[in-house]
C-alpha cells in the first residue's frame, strides 16, 4: 500500500541519544510504564466486567475472554515496541503512518486524534470525573457544578502540562500508583471475603456452553471480546511522547511490555475477584460490577471507595491524554499540515505550548456544547482502523530493511510476521463488530462516523496546497 506521494522531510531523526525536535528526554522507564498502564486503566474495568458476563456465562469462558483480550494487548505492545524504538519520535502513529503509506493516511489519523478522539474523550472524561466527585463528596448533582468541576478538572491538568512534561508525568505516576492500589484493594477484599461461587452458572440449563455448541460459544465469545479488546486499549500513548523518554530503544518497549503486562494480570484477577464475590449471575446482573462487590463485601463504605477509585483512574487517563496529544498535533504542525503556531515548543518548558492550549479550548467546545458522546460514538470503529494499519507499517519498514543498508532497529518484535497479522485480524474483528451492531441500531451513525473521518482528507489537501503556496 505504499504510495509514490513524496513525505515531508522529518525534522526528527531517530538517534536515540539526541534531542528530538527540540523536546528534551526527561522521561525515565518508569515514567513510561506508569503511562502505558495509566493509559490503559480507565472506568472500563470498573464497569465492562458485567457485559462480558452477559454474553458468556460461565466463569471459565469469562476468564478466557480476558485472557485472550490480554493476550492480543500484549501482541499490540509489541508491535508498537518495535515501531517506538525504530522512531523515536513526537507523534507516534501520525509518524509511522506518515513514513510508511502516505503523508495522507498519518494526516487522518492526527485528524481524528486532535479534533475528535482526543479531545472528545477529554470532554467526557470531565464529565465522568465531575459525576463521581459530586457523588463521593456528597454535592447536588445540577449542571453549574458537574460542568464546573469538569473545566476546573481540564484547566488545571492543561496547565500542569504546559509546564513541563515532568509535571505532567509525576501527575501520572501518582494517580496510576493510585489506581493500581485501587484495584489490588478491591482484589484482595473480593478474594478474602467473597462467597467463592465460581461455579454459580457452569451448570445452569440455560448456559452457553450446556446449550449452544461449538459455534454458539465461538459467537458468543466474540461479542465478548469486542468490550474486553476496548478496555486493553490505550498504550499507544507512550509512543507519542518517545522523543522525551531517555534511552527510547530501551525504555520504550520495556514501558509497553511491562505496562501492559501489569495491566492484563490486573485485568484477570479483578475479573476473578468479581466472580468470587458475586458469582457470574450477580457479576452479569450489575452494571457497576466493582460498586456491587464492595457495597456487598464490607457495606456502603465499600461503593464509596470504589467512587474514589474510579475519580482516581478517570483524572488519571484525562491527564494522559491532556499530555500525549498535543505532541501528535505539534508533529503534523511541524509538517505543515497544520498552523504553524502549533508547531512552536515553549522556549523554557519544552512542552508544544500552543497545541496543548488549542487542546483545552476545543475541548471546552466541545463540552459546552454537549455533541462528544456523539462524536465519540461515531468514530469509535476508527481507532481500531487506525491500529491495523499502523501494525500494518511493520511489514513495510521490515521490507525497507531488506533493500536498504541501513542499520535495523536494536529492538525487533519476536513472532514476526504471524503476531502481526494477528494482531490485524484481531483489530478488524472489532470494527466489523462495532459497525455491525452500529448499522443494527442506527445505521446514519455508521455513515457519519465515516464522513467525519473522510473530512479530513479535504482537510490534508487544503493545507498541501497552502504549503505548496506560502514562500518557506
Amino acid at each position: 500500500m505504499e504510495t509514490t506521494e513524496e513525505a515531508p522531510p522529518s525534522t526528527t531523526g531517530a538517534d536515540s541519544g539526541k534531542e528530538s525536535s527540540g523536546y528534551a528526554r526527561r522521561l525515565t522507564l518508569f515514567d513510561g510504564i506508569m503511562v502505558v498502564a495509566g493509559g490503559i486503566i480507565g472506568a472500563g474495568i470498573f464497569q465492562t466486567p458485567a457485559v462480558v458476563a452477559q454474553e458468556v456465562d460461565t466463569p471459565t469462558l469469562i476468564m478466557l475472554a480476558w485472557a485472550i483480550g490480554g493476550g492480543i494487548a500484549l501482541i499490540g505492545a509489541l508491535c508498537f515496541a518495535e515501531l517506538g524504538a525504530r522512531r523515536p519520535e513526537a507523534g507516534g502513529g501520525y509518524v509511522y503512518l506518515r513514513e510508511a503509506f502516505s503523508p495522507l493516511f498519518g494526516f487522518l489519523y492526527g485528524w481524528k486524534l486532535v479534533f475528535i478522539s482526543s479531545t472528545g474523550a477529554i470532554a467526557a472524561l470531565g464529565i465522568v470525573f465531575a459525576n463521581y466527585t459530586i457523588d463521593v463528596v456528597g454535592l447536588a448533582n445540577v449542571w453549574p457544578t458537574r460542568m464546573g468541576i469538569a473545566v476546573t478538572a481540564i484547566l488545571f491538568l492543561s496547565g500542569i502540562n504546559y509546564f513541563g512534561i515532568e509535571f505532567g508525568s509525576l501527575t501520572q505516576n501518582i494517580f496510576t500508583v493510585l489506581k493500581l492500589a485501587a484495584l489490588a484493594g478491591l482484589v484482595g477484599t473480593g478474594l478474602w471475603l467473597g462467597a467463592g461461587e465460581l461455579t454459580t452458572a457452569e451448570t445452569a440449563a440455560e448456559s452457553v456452553w450446556a446449550t449452544s455448541g461449538t459455534w454458539g460459544i465461538i459467537a458468543a465469545m466474540g461479542a465478548a471480546l469486542t468490550p474486553v479488546l476496548f478496555s486493553h486499549g490505550g498504550w499507544q500513548h507512550v509512543n507519542h511522547i518517545a522523543a522525551e523518554i531517555k534511552e527510547p530503544n530501551r525504555n520504550l518497549p520495556l514501558s509497553l511490555l511491562i505496562g501492559v503486562g501489569i495491566v492484563v494480570g490486573t485485568y484477570l484477577l479483578a475479573n476473578y475477584a468479581y466472580l468470587y464475590a458475586l458469582g457470574v449471575e450477580g457479576l452479569a446482573g450489575n452494571d457497576a460490577p466493582a460498586t456491587a462487590a464492595m457495597e456487598a463485601l464490607i457495606g456502603n463504605a465499600g461503593g464509596k471507595l470504589i467512587g474514589i477509585g474510579v475519580m482516581v483512574s478517570v483524572f488519571g487517563i484525562l491527564n494522559l491524554i491532556i499530555m500525549a496529544a498535543p505532541r501528535v498535533t505539534q508533529a503534523m504542525a511541524e509538517d505543515d499540515l497544520l498552523f504553524e503556531p502549533f508547531a512552536r515548543l515553549h522556549p523554557e518548558h519544552r512542552t508544544p505550548m500552543w497545541a496543548i492550549l488549542f487542546q483545552a479550548a476545543w475541548s471546552l467546545l466541545l463540552l459546552f456544547s454537549g455533541t462528544f458522546s456523539q462524536l465519540l460514538n461515531y468514530v469509535v470503529f476508527g481507532d481500531w482502523v487506525l491500529f491495523a494499519l499502523i501494525v500494518g507499517t511493520l511489514f513495510v519498514y521490515r521490507r525497507r530493511d531488506i533493500k536498504s543498508d541501513e542499520e535495523p532497529s536494536s529492538y525487533r518484535m519476536i513472532g514476526y510476521p504471524v503476531l502481526p497479522v494477528v494482531f490485524i485480524a484481531a483489530s478488524l474483528f472489532v470494527v466489523a463488530s462495532t459497525v455491525y451492531s452500529t448499522i443494527q441500531a442506527n445505521p446514519e451513525n455508521a455513515v457519519f462516523g465515516a464522513g467525519l473521518i473522510l473530512l479530513g482528507v479535504p482537510v490534508y489537501f487544503a493545507f498541501r496546497a497552502r504549503r505548496e503556496t506560502v514562500p518557506s
